[in-house]
């Protein structure tokens, strides 16, 4: 293996990025030599079910990207999920599953057979076909004598029709190390969510241990490859089991289907495109992007389309609720510009002002305002990574932005809005997560003029546990509420975001916890904020 590896080091500092992929023809050859072969490469034989003598549903289950026909169903086989593989062996094993109109399944309406392969670590995604548009479901998986949790899932309503509402919950960066999921237990409560948009840095790279975090790690002693930063395909896959045995985290995605896109520490902390945080040669970096993104894929209800090939992996997609929401999901890390002048916060300059510039990448970028021009829904929403309104460190002239976020990007930030402009966007909400606060800010046309007109409205959601337990005015609160007069709302505490849209407005709900640093916390409303179809602005409730 490791002279595999050399060889493709190798081989990618001699033709480069692109010619070494094309060249050895071979994201699959890629993939094959980190451990990440495609589907069915490895003849592995069938494991008997009966011999799985303990219970290998330890991860739970999830379901993701609802569609008006069909549903996408995940789980993983992990009997011991601290372990390499999972505790089991690199055998095939046959999972059965069931979907059904009620939670004691006496109405299957579904049923069939999957096979859990270990070259994608014993995983299932299930795309379950041929459902009614608008309708709860639910359903679990069974593997030799073991049954899953029920989990419950639905289907977005039929294209044509415009429901009279439609409820989400949007979430983001949740670093276990830092604090309790506890958001998640209240998310799971929620009642009619359509789906929970998770906004990037489901998991955080660096080692879970040796930060010395807010959990009580004497109640779950990790094992010592959780010391270490996760860079190999075994480290993600781990990471992800780790995170997966909180039964927060587990209540949530049984409760409701997710529409996940990642951010940056799901591969490494702020690397953009093909270039890394570090000095790390750029042919090792994508050794590493494909052993995250494989992991990735693997471990979340995403479908046979999001499937990785070597370091590059379509997240980017499109999910309609009738004709009262259409969702871009965006991807702002795999295709992006380094970030200008070292990353940071600097003073802006010609390097960001830049218009070659790129956070989407031409093909996102023209897929995004194609689906603009083409769309016949109420509202127009964008879940996306980092903060798109321009947001000024300090009051006065000398100011920094943050080379990371869109004002490092402002040529790309130019198109995107007069690209949903010109495309007669009118109701225009962007989700984005990242930065361990709520904010709601109007996006302006001009952020230079605070009287100029608002073209869209950006709902910024906290983290569920990055950042510890936060404040309800951070440090910088004076500041930043001062120097940006189109932040309408600045949070510091952990929590969750649920969004309801109707025929009227789209109502913003920041649901907060108290602390996350111990378990159990009750949750609140911090603020609700509204904006009205055809009068973008926010006004508080």
């Amino acid at each position: 293996m490791t002279s595999d590896i050399t060889e493709l080091r190798a081989a990618a500092r001699h033709f480069g990025r692109r010619g070494f992929l094309a060249g050895t023809g071979a994201a699959a050859a890629l993939a094959f030599a980190v451990g990440i072969p495609a589907a069915g490469a490895a003849q592995a034989a069938e494991l008997d079910g009966r011999r799985i003598t303990e219970d290998p549903f330890t991860l739970g289950v999830a379901s993701g990207d609802p569609h008006p026909t069909s549903v996408l169903l995940w789980t993983r086989l992990a009997p011991r999920p601290y372990e390499p593989g999972g505790g089991l062996p690199a055998a095939r094993v046959p999972v059965r599953w069931e979907l059904a109109h009620d939670e004691r399944f006496t109405r299957v309406v579904r049923r069939g057979r999957a096979t859990a392969h270990p070259e994608f670590d014993h995983t299932v995604h299930v795309e379950v076909a041929h459902l009614e548009p608008g309708r709860v479901y639910h359903y679990r998986f069974r593997a030799g004598t073991w049954t899953s949790p029920a989990g419950r899932t639905r289907t977005a309503p039929h294209p044509g029709a415009r429901p009279a509402a439609l409820r989400i919950a949007a979430v983001s960066c949740q670093a276990y190390h830092d604090g309790y999921f506890t958001a998640y237990r209240h998310l799971a409560d929620e009642p009619d969510l359509a789906a929970v948009v998770h906004l990037g840095d489901y998991l955080y790279e660096y080692a879970v241990n040796a930060t010395g975090g807010a959990r009580a790690y004497t109640d779950r002693r990790l094992p010592a490859h959780f010391n270490r930063e996760t860079v190999t395909l075994e480290d993600y896959r781990l990471r992800y089991a780790l995170y997966k045995t909180d039964p927060d985290l587990r209540a949530a995605h049984a409760a409701h289907p997710f529409v996940v896109t990642w951010d940056d520490h799901e591969t490494e902390n702020n690397y953009a495109g093909g270039t890394p945080e570090n000095d790390v040669p750029p042919e090792e970096f994508l050794l590493r992007r494909a052993a995250a993104y494989r992991a990735y894929w693997e471990n979340q209800p995403l479908r046979p389309a999001q499937r990785p090939t070597g370091p590059d992996m379509r997240v980017h997609r499109r999910l309609r609720f009738g004709r009262l929401a259409q969702f871009d999901v965006l991807d702002t890390r795999q295709y992006r510009s380094d970030q200008a002048y070292g990353d940071g916060w600097r003073v802006p300059g010609p390097e960001s002002e830049d218009p070659s510039r790129t956070m989407l990448g031409a093909e996102q970028e023209r897929w995004l305002l194609d689906g603009w021009r083409a769309s016949d829904a109420l509202w127009n929403v964008v879940p996306q990574q980092v903060v798109l309104a321009r947001r000024r460190n300090v009051p006065g002239p000398d100011f920094k932005l943050s080379m990371d976020a869109w004002d490092g990007y402002p040529a790309a930030r130019r198109r995107f809005l007069d690209g949903a402009q010109a495309a007669g966007v009118d109701n225009l909400v962007v989700l984005t997560g990242d930065v361990h606060v709520g904010y709601a800010l109007d996006l302006k046309a001009d952020f230079d003029d605070p009287a100029s007109r608002t073209v869209g409205t950006e709902l910024v959601a906290t983290s569920v546990s990055s950042g510890k337990d936060g404040a309800d005015r951070p440090a910088n609160w004076g500041d930043l509420t001062a120097a940006n007069p189109h932040m309408k709302y600045y949070n510091g505490r952990r929590g969750y975001l649920r969004v309801t849209f109707d025929e009227r407005q789209a109502r913003a709900d920041y649901r907060t916890v108290a602390a996350v640093t111990t378990p159990g916390a009750p949750v609140g409303t911090a603020a609700s904020f509204v904006t009205e179809a055809g009068s973008p602005g926010l006004r508080p409730v």
